[in-house]
């Protein structure tokens, strides 16, 4: 392999809202770890691998189609949601956290740009600059600019090492954080419970212009009773409440110092199928925190794809959620086992998501510049009209991610 010449030159390009700035540091680097044993044989183990991680995808996304196609109660979640809850941007997404979500995002994308960039350098293929990428001076994320029409004559083998690296490494750290993330929940030990209500269910969230928050529910009140009748699980609010629309009912709840609050609330004559009547998300009061230990440890070896429901959805499922997060301990890592446990998780999740997304085969993304390349590979003897064929297969997935987004709105 050729050591790589490059200028000591730094230079910002402006992509508005982005900021690109292109810099030769990471060139030596690359050139430095392309030269080890582990790095080549990483580019060999990896040729074969886009279609694993291809097929994962789809199986997902065709997974998650199905549920809901048959679950308006899913249907309705995502709804509330918002179409926002499907991209990968803290602050728009509702459920990713502000500082995890741009630390494991940043990192994702320098550990994915990496791969490209350390293949491509095995291969001797030139790659011109890395850099970091800004929006309004923040960085979210890093970019490695491999020659085009290089990569465009390296042979399919060497090319498919290239591609599949970014995804590749994605996959790795995916397993990797996973693996730290269950080595910390396997440590948990559940702490005595004392003080809780032994019903209700607990406010997790209160929507604006809503009956809850017109009436005071704040996020941590326990909801009890509603017209003197208790209020034991979820469905007993769902039913005592859909029966009263229409009237006035009395709503009891203690608020989080403790204190019973009583308040009349006003409910509306009708509301939709799959849609709640005050306004808030909720979860069963005080679920067991030895079973939910269990659980979640359980779904490591039964079902990993479980875990990528995030804490701040499913909290009263998680131990290391704002909710269930006080009621364990760590003998290694103390009252900080939270932080780790949930920086770990959202390395893991925004990982396993970046990394089976650009396995896709779609236009420009990993997986459809790879298959792209192998249509032309096997077809470039045969007949002309099937020439199209890779963007076929570009739109028919583009529209099955679409339509996947689109269900929950489609079917109500």
């Amino acid at each position: 392999m050729e050591q790589q010449k490059s200028s000591r030159k730094v230079r910002a390009e402006v992509k508005f809202p982005l900021i690109l700035i292109h810099t030769p540091y990471g060139l030596s680097f690359f050139d430095k770890i392309a030269r080890t044993r582990p790095a080549k044989f990483y580019a060999k183990f990896n040729i074969y691998l886009m279609p694993l991680i291809t097929a994962l995808a789809i199986f997902l996304i065709v997974g998650s189609m199905m549920v809901l196609f048959s679950n308006g109660v899913a249907r309705a979640g995502v709804r509330d949601a918002g179409p926002q809850s499907n991209l990968l941007i803290p602050g728009l997404n509702p459920y990713l956290p502000w500082t995890y979500g741009w630390i494991a995002l940043v990192i994702t994308i320098i550990v994915h740009e990496a791969g490209h960039g350390i293949v491509a350098r095995i291969y001797g293929i030139k790659v011109e600059s890395t850099g970091l990428v800004l929006i309004l001076g923040i960085p979210i994320g890093a970019f490695v600019n491999i020659e085009r029409e290089e990569l465009a004559r390296t042979p399919l083998k060497q090319k498919s090492a290239v591609l599949t690296a970014g995804p590749m490494n994605n996959m790795i750290l995916a397993g990797l954080c996973l693996l730290g993330l269950y080595l910390i929940v396997s440590n948990l030990t559940v702490l005595p419970v004392t003080g809780v209500p032994k019903y209700g269910v607990q406010v997790l969230g209160v929507g604006d212009g809503t009956i809850a928050k017109s009436i005071g529910l704040v996020k941590g009140s326990i909801i009890q009773n509603i017209d003197g009748t208790q209020v034991k699980d979820i469905q007993d609010l769902t039913r005592i409440l859909k029966s009263n629309l229409g009237t006035s009912v009395i709503i009891t709840w203690k608020d989080e110092k403790g204190t019973l609050v009583t308040h009349a609330a006003n409910l509306p004559k009708t509301v939709e199928p799959d849609k709640g009547v005050l306004g808030v998300t909720i979860t069963n009061v005080a679920p067991d925190p030895k079973m939910v230990l269990n659980r979640y440890k359980a779904a490591f070896g039964s079902n990993p794809i479980a875990l990528l429901l995030p804490p701040t959805m499913v909290q009263g499922s998680v131990p290391y959620s704002d909710l269930m997060a006080s009621k364990y301990s760590s003998s290694i890592l103390g009252e900080t086992y939270p932080i780790f446990s949930n920086f770990l998780f959202w390395l893991w999740f925004v990982n396993f998501n970046v990394g089976i997304f650009n396995a896709l085969p779609i236009g420009p993304l990993d997986g459809g510049q790879l298959y792209n390349s192998l249509i032309e590979e096997k077809l470039k003897t045969r007949t002309k009209r099937l020439k199209n064929a890779s963007l076929i297969l570009s739109a028919v997935m583009t529209a099955i991610v679409v339509a996947s987004f689109l269900l929950p709105w489609v079917f109500r």
